[in-house]
């Protein structure tokens, strides 16, 4: 339903081409913004694929004008993330014309792209794109696929119904009442539910029992539902409500071809880190602006010893979604930084211009007034096996990360990562006995994170170690090709019972 922008739009491209490799007709139906050449235009992003758009750019460009987004043929669509002043609103703010102007324009889409005439139906994410199936077509063969921020909406959802209820009231009353960020005093919450309130806008929850409602009997409609780790899966159960039975657990792959590490010399890797720092800057301050954070020339001292060496490079690579703990990650950098034997810097690569949860990481940077840290921006997806190429260990701190798709993505690379033991990355993150590939910290624990930090930098040996131990076990058990034979038995089983 989305633009492409994030990992499930990756996984949709890759997921099609490799089912296009293996024999499958795949017509694909996507969200699309901007124009051609720009990434989030559908038909760039998914170049080679016979692809159907549901053009959001008129819908952007009424939200410019202070007009209404969530109106006309294809109105903008809604988000699982809560986020101020975007366009994209929490689908749980969304009353039922608002819903039903999405689910009318996604029946025309899916008409336009064929669907009456498919086999079998895969639709990313819990969204109105259900609803129009079930209108549509709905003895169809469908099988969902859950990427994990449709699970974090419900999960918030079902926090804040419990919320309401020991307040006494329900979760549509207390979002009609209740002013963002208000906790109501003289009410026995604990410190998680007042921590909670104050975290969060309640009138955009108005909705939230009838959406949880929504996505369930959608679940339910769908002959399988597939999640992309064990954490995962029992998040849809306990959310959903659905049979473990219904669901089959298929990890995300990784581009094996694409993310193959580069050697570059020296030099090469200076000129790159010049290009996306200096030359291009694209990185962003809390103005949303791409380029606000710039760096001079003599910035890239930061990344060569004294002895004009490169210095080992951290690196992030993530939107700025509160999940993703990059703030957290600042203040372990910060604290790490005085015992690393080599003030080796931090590269923090991503966030999608103007979107952020949370404290803004370069204001906390700022704030911290800590050297070494480095915002490069929303690059490409192609370019990305470069600037994993120019780094040697990657840390995503997230907490409860629904899979980790760009950690496979550096270890396909041959970076050893260092995550959280939460979530999706304990399916592939230190599985391999007597073999580790990274560092698993608690989540939240910012001395834990410093401590990996300094050992991931001062043990040379052991960071060598598991960089060679991950690309050889991501590369051997997690390409596309591989794992499409999973889904082609998922979706002939599907048609086989269905018959």
């Amino acid at each position: 339903m989305f633009y492409p922008r994030g990992g499930s739009a990756q996984v949709a491209r890759y997921l099609s081409l490799a089912l296009v490799e293996s024999g499958w007709k795949v017509v694909l139906a996507s969200g699309s913004l901007g124009s051609p050449g720009e990434r989030t235009h559908a038909a760039t992003f998914f170049e080679g694929l016979d692809v159907e758009a549901a053009d959001y750019t008129p819908a952007l460009e009424r939200f410019a004008r202070r007009e209404d987004q969530l109106v006309g043929p294809v109105p903008f669509h809604g988000s699982f993330e809560e986020r101020e002043g975007a366009p994209d609103p929490v689908f749980t703010a969304l009353g039922p014309e608002q819903m039903e102007a999405q689910v009318t324009a996604w029946e025309d889409v899916l008409e336009r792209a064929g669907f009456g005439r498919v086999d079998v139906l895969h639709l990313h994410h819990l969204t109105p794109m259900h609803d129009a199936v079930a209108r549509l077509w709905p003895e169809r063969a469908l099988v969902t696929h859950l990427h994990g921020t449709d699970l974090k909406m419900l999960d918030r959802v079902a926090r804040l119904d419990a919320v309401a209820a020991t307040l006494g009231t329900s979760l549509d009353r207390l979002a009609g009442t209740a002013e963002p960020g208000e906790v109501p005093s003289g009410c026995r919450l604990s410190e998680a539910e007042r921590e909670l309130l104050r975290q969060t806008n309640l009138s955009r929850y108005r909705y939230g029992k009838d959406w949880a409602a929504r996505l369930e009997a959608s679940a339910r409609r769908s002959r399988r539902i597939i999640c992309v780790s064990p954490h995962e899966e029992s998040e849809a159960v306990r959310l959903l409500g659905v049979p473990d039975d219904l669901i089959e657990v298929i990890p995300n792959g990784v581009d094996t071809d694409r993310f193959e590490r580069s050697a570059l010399t020296r030099d090469e890797r200076l000129d790159l880190l010049r290009h996306w720092l200096v030359d291009d800057p694209q990185g962003w301050d809390e103005s949303g602006i791409p380029g606000s954070i710039r760096y001079p020339p003599e910035a890239l001292a930061a990344f060569r010893s004294r002895g004009g060496e490169l210095l080992p490079l951290l690196m992030f690579v993530g939107r700025y979604l509160g999940f993703k703990r990059v703030p957290l990650l600042v203040r372990a950098y910060a604290r790490a930084r005085p015992r690393l034997e080599a003030a080796v810097p931090l590269l923090i690569w991503g966030g999608s211009p103007g979107e952020w949860e949370g404290e803004h990481p370069y204001t906390v940077a700022k704030e911290l007034a800590v050297d070494g840290v480095f915002f490069s921006g929303w690059r490409g997806h192609e370019e990305l096996p470069l600037g994993l190429s120019c780094a040697d260990v990657f840390v995503g701190p997230s907490v409860d990360e629904p899979f980790g798709q760009v950690l496979l993505e550096a270890m396909s690379c041959g970076l050893p990562v260092i995550t959280t033991a939460t979530g999706g990355p304990l399916s592939f993150v230190n599985t391999v006995p007597g073999k580790p590939n990274g560092w698993l910290v608690e989540p939240d624990d910012v001395d834990a994170l410093a401590d990996a930090l300094i050992e991931a930098v001062n043990d040379g040996t052991a960071r060598k170690a598991r960089a060679d131990h991950a690309r050889q076990q991501i590369r051997g058990a997690f390409s596309w090709r591989a794992l499409a034979g999973r889904f082609d038995a998922l979706y002939t089983d599907v048609l086989e019972r269905g018959s």
